[in-house]
């Protein structure tokens, strides 16, 4: 019997080494580095901040020290509303701690639906879909709704959400220098014209809190054929007549301007979730199209709950909206004043961004104003552009002149600290 199956086999006298699992996290050498470089500094850890209590809209407890809050999105102080609260408390008394499932299947229940109906409301639109956060409406909405051979058209600066629902989809892409009319117009011309295609803007980009020039870019996205979303995320609430966003405060309609605004509960509404709007005959075919709707857990109810409330007494939050602009103005007028540079020339929205010279000049003025009792965010690419290091302040309505004139104090005292203005 010489079969090689039947027949015992001698083992190498040498085993070769198994291969050594390569790291998939080596990759982040550089960043691990930069960031272990600048702990070694001495300054606390930016992205680390831990809220021990929050007492208001305004303020918090950090590091047991009374802060005051220029940093949170809180946009129109809604999130310590009684109403909004009382909605939340009784939704979670009725229907408990959440869903445990996916709106397409047992997901939806009673304040969804009231949800999306205050959206329908606020907007004046025929269709609203609620998403469990902003990031998954665009990821969501972009992916599904331009396909392969299609082309979806966007700005240079534009949110992770939209670079990512771009990523997810199997769109081609093109991109557009930051707010250029001639450059998207220029783009739009080299394309093909019988694809569908779709341009995404922002109403306000959350960096250096820049509007988009709406009106000029619908127009030129029209001539060629295109539809157009447009994220609101952070305008919803103060811009426009009944506070629905830059493009009602240019003069834009749904259906007949933008085909679909994007928003999120986590900044005006003051709460979490996402949304998408529209007027599209065919919208609600998102809801069986649509993955991270469609696989993904529903907003607990007293989420959603909440979000319906804030939504519907955003309607006639008229006083709000003047305080936030009151506040926005006192704030830009007196950083420009002491002589930093700003992101904006002049008060275009609820964010203020101090822009820089360097990362370690901006950490360190942070945690001089975070040790003067003021929390605001670091700001560094790749969520800024290239070279730009800031601090980013987002106002809120609730904010009061006091306040502001302390902050802007705190801000003179750190910038001559760190050499960012010069006494005056």
């Amino acid at each position: 019997m010489t079969e090689t199956g039947l027949q015992p086999e001698a083992l190498p006298e040498t085993v070769a080494p198994a291969p050594t699992a390569r790291d998939l996290f080596a990759k982040f050498d550089p960043l691990i580095a930069e960031r272990d470089k600048l702990m070694a500094s001495g300054v606390r850890d930016p992205f680390g901040i831990v809220m021990e209590e929050v007492r208001s809209p305004t303020t918090a407890v950090i590091r047991g020290q009374e802060t005051i809050l220029l940093g949170t999105y809180n946009y129109m102080g809604m999130t310590f509303d009684p109403d909004v609260i009382a909605a939340g408390q009784r939704a979670l008394e009725q229907f408990g701690s959440g869903t445990n499932g996916s709106r397409m299947l047992n997901g939806t229940f009673r304040d969804h639906v009231d949800a999306e109906d205050a959206l329908r409301e606020f907007y004046g639109a025929a269709h609203a879909m609620v998403f469990s956060t902003g990031y998954q409406a665009n990821l969501g909405v972009i992916s599904t709704i331009a396909g392969r051979g299609e082309y979806v058209i966007l700005d240079a600066d534009s949110h992770a959400s939209i670079y990512d629902g771009c990523k997810m989809g199997d769109a081609e892409i093109v991109r557009f220098r930051h707010n250029s009319v001639e450059d998207l117009d220029k783009r739009l011309g080299r394309l093909p014209k019988e694809p569908g295609k779709l341009v995404v803007l922002e109403g306000v980009y959350s960096m250096l809190g820049d509007i988009a020039p709406l009106r000029e870019m619908v127009a030129v996205a029209r001539k060629h054929g295109c539809m157009v979303l447009v994220d609101e995320a952070h305008s919803m609430g103060f811009f426009g007549e009944h506070g629905r966003g830059v493009y009602e405060e240019l003069g834009l309609a749904l259906g007949d301007d933008v085909d679909f605004v994007i928003g999120t509960f986590s900044k005006s509404v003051g709460t979490v979730g996402g949304f998408c709007i529209s007027n599209h005959p065919k919208f609600e075919v998102l809801r069986l199209s649509c993955r991270p709707y469609i696989f993904t857990a529903s907003l607990p109810p007293s989420v959603v709950a909440t979000a319906a409330t804030s939504v519907r007494k955003l309607m006639h939050a008229h006083a709000k909206r003047a305080r936030l602009w009151d506040n926005a103005r006192r704030l830009h007028g007196g950083l420009k004043a002491l002589g930093f540079r700003l992101g904006t020339e002049a008060p275009d929205s609820a964010i203020v961004a101090v822009i820089l010279e360097d990362q370690e000049q901006a950490v360190a003025m942070w945690q001089g104003l975070l040790e003067a009792g003021l929390y605001v965010n670091v700001a560094r690419p790749p969520a800024t552009p290239t070279g730009t290091f800031l601090l980013r302040c987002s106002i809120c309505a609730e904010h009061s002149a006091e306040q502001i004139d302390r902050v802007i104090g705190m801000f003179a005292a750190a910038g001559q600290q760190v050499g960012a203005i010069t006494a005056t």
